[in-house]
């Protein structure tokens, strides 16, 4: 479940760092870069975790 959350908050991010290229909004993509990163590193910490 915990990847699930991950996976999904990573493509809001990627949706975000893409509509906000489109939109030309430096705040909407550095949001969605901070987005993907937080979930990769969160999804990361999870798997180490199950170790």
């Amino acid at each position: 479940m915990t990847y699930l959350l991950a996976l999904l908050a990573a493509a809001l991010g990627v949706a975000g760092v893409v509509l906000g290229e489109a939109d030309d909004s430096p705040g909407l993509q550095l949001l969605g870069v901070v987005l993907v990163v937080g979930a990769v590193v969160f999804a990361v910490r999870q798997a180490r975790r199950g170790r």
